[in-house]
């Protein structure tokens, strides 16, 4: 059963592709969730960088879903569909969507849906979704890292980079990340990295060599794309594995075949917005039993940036593309 609901909510939409100004606050119906979904009255949601590509009209949405941008929310269950699952009316949760989080109400799958951690507010609990999805299924379902080895994560200081500094490290990883700035090298070191690297004053290749003794490190997690696919390649170590996550400077490169063959080298990647609801599932599933303990332990939890109002995404948007910022930036939507 579902609380009284309004006909209508604000929600961010797009009406025609470009900077942060093409965010503007409309307004939208509010639609009952379907069979295996549930509403969410958002109270947060997490800005990304998807959502910054969708606006600049280079990500279009999955068919069937929202065109309002935003992957990830908190906030508290007002209404189910059939075949809800555990999940009920006042219940706090936090969601992977493939859009509509930029909005005072937004429907979920009910695989999809987490509880809202011991300890952390909804605004923290809506940066979770999208970055630990995102880290979890590249670091370890397709990363395999391993307790011991070594990893490379290139935008250390991101929402991402953030996340998988933390991760690795708890699971027994050594972490080497790059970052543009000293200020932000030291928010890495901080969060564990090993050793954090000034891409601007450094080679990440020479150094990755220095500190693995020549070897080089057995997963890079790259999200650049193809301004550094050479030199991705040349810092991984035999039997190496190289996950793309995002291709910021483009999607094509020059690549030595030779040098995959005989290094025995994998490369992979995963986007995660046109997977399955099964898909998304099985990782918030993964995500509840290995990683909530450390969140709600106070071992692991998101870092904070700065929290803008819902009518205020254009400025969420144009700070993160200014890349100033350390960790990340959210939404605040209501109570």
């Amino acid at each position: 059963m579902a609380e009284t609901l309004p006909e209508t909510m604000t929600a961010i939409e797009i009406p025609e592709p470009g900077g942060p100004e093409a965010l503007v606050p409309g307004t939208r119906p509010v639609a009952a969730p379907a069979a295996g979904e549930v509403l969410i009255k958002v109270a947060a949601a997490g800005v990304n960088r998807p959502d910054v590509v969708q606006r600049q009209g280079r990500y279009p949405p999955p068919p069937g879903a929202s065109d309002i941008p935003g992957l990830e929310i908190a906030g508290t269950v007002v209404a189910t569909g059939g075949d809800a699952g555990d999940w009920k009316v006042g219940d706090h949760v936090c969601a992977l969507v493939s859009g509509g989080g930029y909005a005072e109400y937004c429907p979920a799958p009910v695989p999809q849906c987490l509880p809202v951690p011991k300890g952390l507010s909804m605004v923290e609990a809506a940066c979770l979704p999208e970055t630990f999805f995102t880290v979890w299924t590249n670091v370890f379902d397709r990363g395999h890292l391993r307790a011991g080895e070594t990893m490379l994560v290139h935008g250390g200081s991101s929402g991402i980079g953030t996340t998988a500094i933390q991760l690795g490290t708890a699971f027994g990883g050594r972490v080497i990340a790059t970052a543009g700035s000293a200020e932000k090298c030291k928010a890495c070191a901080d969060l564990g990295a090993a050793r954090a690297i000034n891409y601007r004053e450094e080679d990440f290749v020479e150094v990755v060599k220095e500190m693995t003794d020549g070897k080089g490190v057995e997963l890079l997690i790259d999200m650049v794309g193809a301004d550094y696919f050479e030199r991705n390649i040349a810092a991984l170590a035999v039997e190496g594995r190289l996950v793309q996550i995002a291709v910021m400077t483009g999607a094509e490169s020059r690549v030595n075949l030779a040098q995959i063959m005989v290094r025995r080298l994998t490369v992979t990647g995963s986007t995660l917005r046109p997977r399955s609801v099964a898909d998304k599932g099985a990782i918030a599933a993964s995500l509840r039993e290995h990683v909530w303990p450390l969140i709600e332990a106070g071992k692991v939890r998101p870092v904070m940036h700065k929290t803008f109002a819902l009518r205020e995404a254009a400025a969420a948007h144009a700070l993160m593309e200014s890349s100033a910022h350390i960790g990340k930036i959210a939404l605040e939507v209501g109570g």
